[in-house]
This record gives structure tokens, sequence and C-alpha cells, in this order.
């Protein structure tokens, strides 16, 4: 085994030790290949995450191995990795790694980084939108969440669902959004899921990307009751596709597109086109298969515009003038104005009836 090579990239000189690492068993793909990899899909990768914080899913001996999260970047770092600072939910700050350009990528494998986690928002952004300041439940002031300029729809399976469902799901999404003027794009998760992406325009907080997410999420149930939900809780959802709008939540990341998974088929989070969407499953997008499909149906995604959220938050403000209440928010959350209580229904209907079984 190699001990290192050295590899030249957007004039840097990035190191990769032991490349001939195996990091994905299925076909013995190694540390090296998933550098070579990234850098065959380095426009289409730059054009999604370029300058954005990320998250790095670290697994050093490879998929299937020991593995940790890391949002903070390692004391020692090369004098030119950018980092910029991230907030959780509840205020806490660390230093993110930037996807600044491709030697940051492959900075970021040679850790044995298997999965980048992104922000939907740009490193040093300000919020140009006059958005007021958001208040938990309590009154505090929530942390700010800069310009956020994705709308990020996740289309989660149910068990029963299969991957048909999710297509059509998708297509119902898509129809939608047409409707209200608002471009998505799809890709495969990667995993068992689809995703739909909008580009938008940069006027809005993250606090107003997830309510227009609810919004769509509650328009998507009400048209499709039968097939799609957007019922927070697991138990109410049945055999549907699950809208998971909290996946716009502030401060929240979202596997990025061309990214690869960190399992032993070495899957990766691909963007296709609608009309290839019927054809396409998650376990087919590789690193093995990935570089030609691009090379010969380009990028789907390189058309992208920026997109105006307004006909969402116009959908939001009707249905909480009808009097619905906010969509539940995930645990780790404050408690949010207007929000119902987080307790799965059946453990309320149980507290609440001494009797019930």
């Amino acid at each position: 085994m190699s001990d290192s090579i050295e590899i030249e990239v957007d004039g840097r000189g990035v190191t990769l030790s032991s490349p001939d690492k195996i990091y994905f068993s299925e076909r013995g793909e190694t540390k090296q290949d998933l550098a070579n990899y990234y850098l065959a899909v380095a426009e289409p990768i730059m054009r999604t995450i370029k300058d954005r914080p990320v998250l790095l899913e670290r697994y050093p001996e490879g998929a299937g191995g020991k593995s940790w999260f890391q949002k903070r970047v390692p004391k020692s770092v090369p004098d030119w990795l950018q980092t910029t600072v991230v907030s959780t939910p509840n205020g806490t700050t660390s230093d993110a790694l930037v996807a600044a350009d491709m030697a940051h990528i492959l900075w970021a494998v040679n850790l044995g980084c298997l999965g980048f986690h992104v922000w939907p928002t740009h490193a040093g952004a300000d919020l140009v939108s006059t958005a007021p300041p958001v208040h938990d439940a309590a009154g505090a002031v929530l942390p700010p969440t800069g310009v956020t300029d994705e709308l990020r729809i996740d289309l989660d399976p149910s068990p029963g669902i299969g991957f048909d469902d999710l297509r059509a799901a998708a297509v119902h999404t898509r129809q939608l959004c047409t409707e209200l003027g608002i471009d998505v794009r799809v890709k495969t998760s990667g995993s068992r899921g689809l995703h739909l992406y909008a580009m938008l325009e940069p006027k809005w907080d993250g606090y107003q990307v997830r309510s227009a997410a609810v919004a769509l999420a509650r328009e998507l149930e009400r048209r499709h009751p039968g097939t799609i939900t957007a019922q927070w809780w697991k138990e109410q959802r049945g055999s549907r596709v699950f809208v998971d709008f909290n996946q716009n939540a502030p401060h929240k990341t979202v596997f990025g597109a061309w990214c690869v998974r960190p399992k032993v088929g070495a899957q990766v989070s691909t963007p296709i086109s609608w009309d290839t969407l019927p054809e396409v499953t998650n376990d087919e997008m590789t690193i093995a298969t990935v570089p030609a499909r691009l090379a010969e149906l380009g990028d789907p995604w390189a058309d992208r515009t920026p997109q105006s959220l307004a006909p969402l938050l116009e959908m939001s403000e009707k249905n909480m003038a009808a009097g619905l209440m906010d969509a539940p928010w995930p645990p780790q959350y404050p408690k949010m104005p207007n929000e119902p209580s987080r307790v799965q229904p059946s453990r309320a209907r149980k507290d609440s009836d001494p009797a019930a079984e």
C-alpha cells in the first residue's frame, strides 16, 4: 500500500495518505478512487455546494467502519483552508469547513469523509430580506440563519412504499411547483428517498423557507391524501410518502448533490433529469457509473435559476389565517410559537385518559 500521493488541484497540492486503502468493499474502490470520482464531477458539484459550509461524515476505515459526524474542523489544518462560523438550533457555534474549491473536498476525503452534509446557506451570507427577528415560545430571540437560498424537498418512504411511489410523489410535487411558478429539480438521495431542490432568490431566511416547505407538504397531502402525507408522527403516516418539511428547519444540513454515501456500494446522491426519473434507481448511481453518465448526458441542474418563494409563503399565511397551527419541530429545537404538542398523538391520548390501555 502506498504511503501517500500528492494531487495538484486548484493550484494547491493536496496529500492523500494511504491512497490504496479500500473504502467501498462491494467493488473494492479505494480512497484514491473516491478522490478521482470527485475530480470527475468537479464542475457540477461546485455549482451546487461551492462556498457552502459542510458537515463531514467521517469513516476513516471505509464504509461500514467506525464513523462520526464532524462539524468542527480539526485544530491543525492547512493555512489555506477556509472555514466559517455556523450555529446549532440552540445557538452553539463552531467552525465548519467551507466547500470553497476541489482542494477543500479532497482535503476532507483524505480525512475519510464519506459524506458531505451541506448547509442551505453560503459562507458569510448576510440576511438581505427584512425578516424580523424570530422568537421561540418563551420569547427568546433565536439565532439568525442568514440568507437561505435553497428549498429542499425530501420525499421519504414509509413502510410499504416502493420507489415507484416515490417517483409518483416527485411528479405530483413538480406539478404543484410548476403551477406556482417554481422550477424544481430532482436527485436521487443515494439512500432510500428522492430529493427535489429549488434554487431561491436571496431574500428569505431559514424560518421562512421552512414555513414554505410546511405549506408545500400540506398542499400535497390535501391533493393526494391517499399517497402523500405531511404528518410528522410516524404513527399517522400510514403507507404514504412523507414530505419531510423539517429538512428545511434552520441550521439543518442535507446530504449534498453529487456526494458519495458511506455505503459499501459507493452510491451517489445524483441530480437527474425529469425525463430519466422513470429509469433511475438509487442503487445504480455509484462512483463507478456517475462520471460516465455525466459525460454522456451532462449536468441536468446546469441551467437552474433563482426562484421566488412568495407563492408558498402566501399559502402558508392563508393556512395560519384559517386557524392551522405550525407543524411540529424536531426535538432539538426550542419550542416554537403556535406549535402543537410534541407528544405523539397516541401517547397524548393515553396520558389524558387514565382508563386507556
